[in-house]
């Protein structure tokens, strides 16, 4: 009997694990200004039906540095941010493409491949400094161009967007 009990208890505490885990892990509200929005196909919402993220949750996230040389400026610049499927892992985006939006009303459409296959960042520092929207912040995606001769061309470029304020993956 006491087996029994022993048995029926450590059942009834994986249940409830189970059953309070996923809450622990779920994307939680941004408490400062918002600077990255995401709709779409977004399995874990933090208002109604999009994933809001200011600038301390991406900090949060890890971080990747890379430099590049990039077609708009004269010397290799540092690249700091969160790697964009990080991004999209923390809430639980998935899809085929993901559509940029600046805030300069530029767009282009990427598609989620590119940020498997790449290590693209979702840049919010250059050269160890913020990024101010004057100079394409807050938030930039930027690809690794000097890591592979098929990212030096239009295609990428016209995927990168600065002063990002959202994207919607569909």
């Amino acid at each position: 009997m006491a087996m029994h009990v022993v048995s029926g208890l450590a059942t009834g505490l994986v249940a409830l694990t189970l059953l309070i885990a996923p809450a622990a892990h779920a994307l939680q509200p941004a408490t400062g200004k918002v600077i990255l929005t995401l709709t779409g196909k977004v399995g874990d919402a933090n208002k109604a039906k999009s994933a809001e993220f200011d600038l301390a949750m991406l900090e949060k996230l890890p971080q990747r540095s890379f430099t590049t040389m990039t077609p708009w400026d004269k010397k290799p610049i540092k690249f700091t941010g969160p790697l964009l499927r990080d991004v999209m892992a923390a809430a639980k985006a998935e899809g085929t493409t993901l559509k940029a939006m600046a805030l300069n009303d530029y767009q282009t459409t990427i598609p989620f491949a590119d940020i498997k296959k790449f290590d693209v960042v979702l840049a919010h520092k250059m050269n160890g400094e913020s990024i101010p929207v004057k100079t394409k912040g807050p938030l930039f995606i930027v690809y690794p161009y000097d890591t592979n001769k098929e990212l030096q061309s239009a295609v990428y470029y016209e995927r990168s967007a600065w002063q990002l304020k959202s994207l919607s993956i569909d």
